[in-house]
């Protein structure tokens, strides 16, 4: 069974060898203390957000304050995929639920989408609040799902914005009920494109840099009443392919999660 997980400031874990002690306070000593009641010699993970992964053992726990002993420090290696979620805003916290679900799942990124027919709309203090609620949500489901990485959130898009995005990526899939080709299908094709490529970059005797550096595949969700032709127009233009995730169609806040699946399990990150 793997341990609990619990956050702290990357700057005091940083410099942490085996055999080191260490004292959680804040909420998170308060979590780990008052509601998961952890006990002297039990173990638990701490955890920078970034990737280190400290294992240890509960020394002494106050209300308020775990100390723990420090059994061994690992860096645990970025993944050669990364997946980014550009989640359209959903009505009734659908959107919230999208990025709960896709962060359990091992998502890297999320990105908020002001899309057209998105009926929530962040305007003024909600704009400032909504991305700050958002890393709440996937704090929370990383540290349920006991990842020592918490996705990154980014700031508000709008169509320009996901555009930028979409010309950034390696792979950028429009998840769309009008899609020919699914999902497993579009990411089998970029594979083997992607390995013609490094195969003739061998054989040219040329150093191949692609062959080791990480690649982004972008997925976009629309919201409830679906994505406008402009909208999918223009992120096509942007070189995006549309891609379909089944014979159904999925709300706002299931599409996501689904395709983390689908593309964890062809791309090999499962």
């Amino acid at each position: 069974m793997s341990n609990p997980v619990f956050y702290a400031d990357p700057a005091e874990l940083a410099g942490l060898l085996p055999g080191s002690s260490y004292t959680l306070g804040g909420d998170e000593g308060r979590h780990a203390t008052t509601v998961k009641r952890l006990t002297l010699g039990e173990p638990v993970d701490l955890c920078d957000g970034a990737g280190l992964r400290l294992s240890c053992t509960v020394s002494s726990a106050e209300k308020g304050l775990l100390t723990v002993q420090i059994l061994d420090v690992a860096r645990e290696s970025a993944q050669p995929i990364t997946f980014t979620l550009i989640q359209a805003l959903a009505k009734g916290d659908r959107d919230e639920l999208a990025i709960e679900m896709a962060t359990e799942l091992g998502i890297d990124a999320v990105a908020p989408w002001q899309a057209e027919r998105s009926i929530v709309r962040w305007k003024m203090d909600k704009a400032l609040k909504g991305p700050q609620k958002w890393r709440q949500v996937v704090a929370a489901a990383a540290k349920q799902a006991r990842r020592s990485t918490i996705p990154e959130v980014g700031a508000l898009l709008g169509t320009t914005g996901v555009c930028e995005q979409i010309a950034a990526a390696d792979l950028a899939l429009i998840l769309h009920e009008d899609a020919t080709d699914s999902v497993a299908a579009v990411a089998r094709q970029w594979q083997e494109a992607l390995a013609d490529h490094h195969a003739g970059s061998t054989v040219a005797g040329g150093a191949d840099a692609a062959a080791t550096a990480p690649h982004t595949v972008l997925m976009i969700v629309g919201p409830e009443g679906g994505m406008s032709a402009a909208e999918v127009e223009a992120f096509i233009a942007a070189g995006a392919r549309t891609a379909l995730l089944g014979r159904h169609v999925l709300r706002s806040s299931t599409a996501g999660p689904a395709a983390v699946v689908l593309l964890s399990q062809e791309l090999g990150r499962w």
